[in-house]
């Protein structure tokens, strides 16, 4: 089982990143899929999330600047993040959960994403 995520960088504030995470060895589809980050020295906080029928959620901080998408086909899941801030500095994680027992879930190894100017 992997998730690899991609698409991390350093990027001005105001800017925009899409993040990647592909996924292999489990069935993607049966999986719900989120996206994490954790800021140096603070706990990893939710920043979105996709059911597997497409339906979002967001943290309330990101609603409107981030979007999470996927493409089952390409097991793959998306953040496109605009309107960057140096608070959104953070490593960021992709996290799938299954909705049946036993409940598997996985973590990605995270992409750094840096905003600085």
């Amino acid at each position: 089982v992997q998730l690899v995520e991609s698409g991390g960088g350093l990027v001005q504030p105001g800017g925009s990143l899409r993040l990647f995470c592909v996924a292999s060895g489990f069935t993607f589809s049966s999986y719900a899929m989120r996206w994490y980050r954790q800021a140096p020295g603070k706990e990893r906080e939710l920043v979105a999330h996709i059911s597997s029928n497409g339906s979002t959620n967001y943290a309330d901080s990101r609603k409107g600047r981030f979007t999470i998408s996927r493409d089952n086909a390409k097991n793959t899941v998306y953040l496109q993040m605009n309107s960057l801030n140096t608070e959104d500095t953070a490593e960021y994680y992709c996290y799938a959960r299954a909705y049946n027992y036993p409940w598997n879930e996985y973590w990605g190894q995270g992409t750094q994403v840096t905003v600085s100017s």
